[in-house]
């Protein structure tokens, strides 16, 4: 009888270990790109005017990650949930340490929904499914020359993952084709009385039938920026329609900047085809960006046009390859020019060709 209760137990505690196991998983993705980036400008406040042309072979890391998640029973109907995700240099390029990305312990009830605390992707990006650029030209949110760095291809805002916040995931009812998701975002800095917190909040919803249509919507306040954010995205896989394996894509925001004097406009329209001549599966896309009044800024505006291709040996190891031009009129740009940091208004021009690969686990 001892030895029996004593293999129940062992069976119980070694259940309950695998059960609670997390799941390791991650990605690298690394490319190698020829870039040209220019500014044509002239200097703040005087008729001086600067040029620089630059040209460079460049070894880079692509939002390669690793990470733990998992999930245990607490009732019959609630589990603990958790994800512990982080951010690395391949390449040794930037922060060679780790970088928390999503990092969250919550709770998922079938009635309830899933609440997640912790550092949360903003769910301005839960209804981002029109992007399909790769590697280099993976940019949303690029919409500034920061001083004494690289020039980098322009975008409009995009989403920022956000500290000290909380999701809720509200649960399907009746299969209703329907996502619906809530966040808020504490502002825990010190304040004096008369201040305000700049605590932000959002909301998403997402449409997909299952037919190959999709719609969403999100809006953010305070949180991605100092301001409001709104996002509405429309997909249309037309394989499910016609004979054409091709999906189409249109992205459109608006963002109001606090304080500034005029609302970023952007558009991105999207369009991916399955290629059928050849041994594995493979895909081509074109996708074309444009952003007017780039940071709230008035008549600083940018375009962008990339086009793409994935060839996929498996599932979890993918070639990029892609090349893409942008374009932006109007930008500031800070030089350091070896004693203090000189500001220029002027254009920008980016072009760059590259590809590598990208293998998750």
């Amino acid at each position: 009888m001892k030895k029996l209760l004593l293999a129940s137990a062992v069976a119980a505690l070694t259940a309950t270990a695998a059960q609670a196991a997390p799941t390791l998983y991650g990605k690298a993705f690394v490319t190698a790109d020829y870039v040209n980036a220019e500014f044509d400008g002239v200097e703040t406040g005087t008729t001086t005017r600067f040029n620089d042309d630059s040209d460079s072979v460049q070894i880079n890391s692509h939002a390669s990650r690793i990470g733990f998640k998992g999930s245990e029973a607490m009732t019959a109907n609630t589990d603990v949930i958790y994800q512990l995700e982080y951010g690395i240099d391949v390449d040794g390029g930037g922060d060679k340490t780790f970088k928390n990305r999503d990092t969250y312990l919550g709770l998922a009830n079938k009635d309830f929904g899933q609440f997640r605390f912790g550092r949360n992707t903003s769910v301005l990006d839960y209804v981002n499914n029109v992007t399909v650029t790769e590697g280099f030209w993976d940019n949303l949110g690029t919409n500034k020359l920061e001083a004494d760095k690289n020039l980098e291809a322009l975008n409009m805002v995009s989403d920022v993952r956000q500290d000290n916040s909380i999701v809720w995931i509200a649960p399907k009812y009746n299969n209703m084709p329907v996502e619906l998701a809530l966040q808020y975002s504490a502002d825990e800095s010190f304040v004096n009385d008369n201040d305000d917190r700049n605590n932000g909040y959002g909301a998403s919803l997402m449409l997909d039938q299952g037919t190959g249509l999709t719609a969403g919507l999100a809006y953010t306040k305070d949180m991605d920026i100092t301001g409001d954010i709104i996002r509405g995205t429309v997909t249309a896989d037309l394989k499910n329609y016609v004979s054409y394996p091709v999906t189409l894509g249109a992205l459109y925001q608006q963002a109001d900047f606090d304080g500034q004097d005029a609302k970023e406009k952007g558009l991105v329209v999207s369009g991916e085809m399955g290629l059928s001549n050849f041994a594995k599966p493979a895909s081509v896309y074109l996708q074309y960006n444009r952003t007017n009044n780039l940071a709230g800024f008035k008549d600083v505006d940018s375009d962008q046009i990339v086009l793409g291709g994935k060839y996929m040996f498996k599932k979890n190891m993918i070639a990029h390859a892609y090349a893409g031009a942008n374009s932006a009129d109007g930008v500031v740009y800070g030089r350091n020019d070896g004693e203090k940091i000189v500001g220029y208004t002027g254009d920008a021009d980016v072009f760059a060709i590259g590809g590598g690969l990208e293998y998750m686990f």
